[in-house]
Formats: structure tokens, sequence, C-alpha cells
């Protein structure tokens, strides 16, 4: 409770100190657990889930498989070009890590020396998670579930503001919403040409077995050929 008098009447730190708390109070195995999940574990799910939908939508097939997998390319291009987006913002805000200027935080990475706002983290998955909804609503919905947990995750380590994440969040939605219309317009014809190739096309659209035989590609075309062979023989 001193911990948090010291923060004043600043939400921004008593939530910071609110959440860090559960940490002291979870045994030592959680906190290893809740490193590893905040670090990397939630990034991995997250690229596995973009790999999930897409083949998902590959098997499905049909005329919105490649403006589907367009988006799914689209997702952590987003998410790159918001990375770089914060950089210049992360050297103008120029905010320290929590634990620089408040004491008493239990801090599960240590070295940390960047700067704080806003979070790399936070941006990159909501970026992938928001994308994810653009392609699919299910699986979008699963990726922006992720994406919170991931910000929950980076205040539990005492290694960021619950602002930082808040920013990240906004920053990473903004990045695959803004720029989502000329990434589509790019991006699908892209896809369709590759939906095309008789080799490529498989990333886009699962092909059956009967479209690979080239009669399949003229139904009748046996029939016609059959029907003319038994004229020529009568």
């Amino acid at each position: 409770m001193a911990v948090l008098a010291e923060s004043g009447s600043n939400p921004d730190v008593d939530l910071l100190y609110d959440i860090n708390g559960l940490a002291k109070d979870a045994p030592h195995w959680f906190d290893r657990a809740m490193e590893f999940v905040g670090e990397y574990g939630l990034l991995l799910a997250m690229v596995l889930l973009i790999l999930w939908c897409w083949w998902s939508v590959r098997r499905r097939g049909g005329e919105e498989a490649a403006p589907s997998v367009a988006a799914l390319v689209w997702a952590p291009l987003a998410a790159g070009l918001a990375v770089l987006v914060n950089v210049p913002i992360r050297g103008f805000v120029e905010r320290p890590r929590p634990f620089v200027d408040h004491q008493g935080l239990d801090v599960l990475v240590s070295g940390k020396t960047d700067f704080s706002f806003v979070s790399d983290h936070a941006t990159i998955t909501m970026a992938l998670g928001v994308g994810l909804f653009v392609a699919n609503r299910k699986f979008g919905l699963a990726g922006i579930g992720l994406a919170l947990l991931e910000g929950f995750c980076r205040v539990y380590m005492g290694v960021h503001y619950p602002t930082d994440v808040v920013g990240g969040f906004a920053l990473g939605t903004a990045v695959v919403l803004l720029l989502s219309p000329p990434a589509t317009a790019l991006l699908t014809p892209l896809m369709r040409a590759v939906e095309r190739s008789p080799r490529a096309g498989r990333l886009v659209r699962r092909r059956s077995p009967a479209a690979d035989r080239p009669d399949s590609l003229l139904p009748g075309a046996r029939t016609s050929l059959e029907t003319e062979e038994r004229d020529l023989a009568a």
C-alpha cells in the first residue's frame, strides 16, 4: 500500500502497480511462464493462428480465397510497418521504462534499456489481430483476444505502463485499417495471379485432383471425342 501511495493520483501508475503486484503474489513458476508467454509465446501463437487461417481459407477456396489471402499477407506487412512508425514516436516521446522511475516493481525481464512508449509487442500483436479480422472474423476475434492478453502480460511483467500498451493497440489498429484499402487493391490482383499459376496457385486455393487433368478443363471434351470415334468406325 505504501508503494501505491507513492504513485500519487496517476491512474496509469496506479494500474501498473495493481497489475504488476499480481506477479509478487504468484508462484515463481507462474511468473516464469508469464515471462515466456509475454515475450515470445503469444507472438508465436499469433503466427500459428495466421497459418491456421490461411490453411482454412485455402481449403475452402471459392471466389473469396484470393482477397482473404491478400488480407492475411497484409497483416504481417502492416505489423512491420507499424513497428517502423513506432521508431520516431519512441524517439520523440522518450518515456523511460516504468521500473526506471518507480520503485518496488517486480520486473520479470531484465535488459530493457530502450524507451517504453509505445509497446512494440502490443503494436505487433494488435496489428496481426486486426489484420486477421479483416480476412476472417472468427480467427480475427481470437487474434484480438491474444493481443489483449499480450498487453496484459507486458504490464504484468513490469516493462510497460498501461498507456504504452493502449498506444500500441491504437497504432497497430490504425496502420492496418487506414492502409488496408490501398494494400488490398495491390495485393488482391497479385494473389489472383498467383492463384492462376499451375504450381504457386496452391498457396491460394487447394486444387482438386480432377482439376489437374486436362480433360477436366473442358467438360464434355472426352464425350465428344468418343462420339467422333464411334462415327468414324461406323
